[in-house]
């Protein structure tokens, strides 16, 4: 493990390229489908639990807890864009949990027309990730754990490959208390879409931190995100002078404003209502997607999410819905089964 850990900590001069939204191919590696982290504000790499979607976030959270278990998201998502994901997880005891799974997005069918604008049929377009995750405690509060992400994207006539990696470390104890650390989209474009025009990975430097009260049915999380790039807001042209007379004008003031709001832009708080073992429900506030996506005579609930999820002993169910401007928002939909305890029958006791 700690070889692994020294060899990303050197690479990470050569993949960290500072970056956000928009720049970078396969953008759909940060796409939540989980239910339950789409109700905390589209991200979370802290809770350390036995939910085997968390672990799509942050392969330190894969523990023997998730054993034999098996997840399936689907996401309705905007413009007929439908995406998902299944995995599936076992746990050996002298080499840590392992788990397997894919990640999809159908883009749908689009119409195909020449330079004329005569149409000639349709086409499709999809992405595909394959996660082979390993996790395995270093301590016994420390965990640690590595994500391989092979990338397939079709768009069209043009494919693509890509691969990808995810490395975290998660210390827990056992008042429920957690903080994590995780380099994300670690790696490079194999194939481009169009030969000698190769791009960078979105990669991405995250912490987080997750807390459930002592004495109160809440569990408090904030993640922190792009930590490798400060200024995340875009960029502005320069105006022209109105200077006409070549004066030397004033220095800047520092815009304290602008700090905090830059600031605020790193950070998702989610809050979990747990009253019951087998209950919770979630909110959160994304402040990076209120300030891109809202209209501001209006902004209304954009960057805010909520859902609720029902834990039974053999299988789960959950919701998510997140809102990304007035005009709508994505709802989740995750199903989890705990296949070790299917099949088990209840053996009455003869007096």
């Amino acid at each position: 493990m700690k070889k692994i850990i020294l060899y990303f900590a050197l690479l990470l001069p050569v993949l960290a390229n500072a970056q956000v939204g928009g720049n970078g191919v396969f953008q759909f590696l940060n796409l939540t489908n989980s239910a339950r982290v789409a109700s905390l504000g589209g991200n979370n790499i802290s809770i350390y639990d036995d939910d085997l979607n968390l672990a799509f976030h942050n392969p330190a959270l894969l523990n023997d807890s998730m054993n034999n278990k098996l997840v399936l998201n689907y996401v309705s998502y905007f413009a007929d864009v439908s995406f998902g994901y299944a995995s599936y997880a076992n746990s050996y005891k002298n080499w840590g949990t392992f788990a397997l799974g894919i990640h999809y997005v159908n883009y749908g069918d689009f119409i195909a027309a020449n330079e004329m604008g005569i149409i000639t049929g349709t086409f499709s377009a999809a992405d595909y990730s394959f996660n082979i995750m390993w996790s395995k405690d270093i301590t016994d509060k420390i965990s640690g754990g590595i994500s391989m992400i092979p990338i397939y994207s079709h768009l069209e006539t043009y494919t693509s490959l890509g691969l990808a990696f995810n490395a975290g470390v998660t210390y827990h104890t056992k008042d429920d208390f957690s903080a994590s650390f995780l380099l994300k989209n670690m790696g490079a474009q194999l194939k481009p879409y169009y030969e000698g025009h190769t791009e960078n990975l979105p990669f991405d430097i995250q912490m987080g931190v997750s807390k459930k009260l002592a004495h109160a049915p809440f569990r408090v999380n904030l993640t922190a995100h792009h930590l490798h790039k400060w200024d995340l807001r875009y960029d502005v042209p320069n105006s022209t002078s109105n200077n006409i007379f070549n004066e030397e004008e004033d220095e800047p003031k520092i815009d304290i404003t602008g700090i905090l709001d830059n600031s605020m832009r790193h950070l998702i708080f989610g809050l979990e209502f747990l009253p019951l073992k087998s209950f919770y429900t979630a909110f959160s506030f994304n402040y990076m997607r209120h300030q891109e996506l809202k209209i501001y005579e209006k902004a209304g609930m954009v960057g805010f999410s909520w859902g609720f999820g029902l834990k039974l002993k053999k299988f789960g169910i959950s919701f998510g819905r997140s809102s990304y401007h007035l005009a709508g928002g994505s709802n989740h939909f995750s199903f989890n089964l705990n296949l070790n305890n299917m099949g088990q029958k209840k053996v009455k006791k003869v007096n």
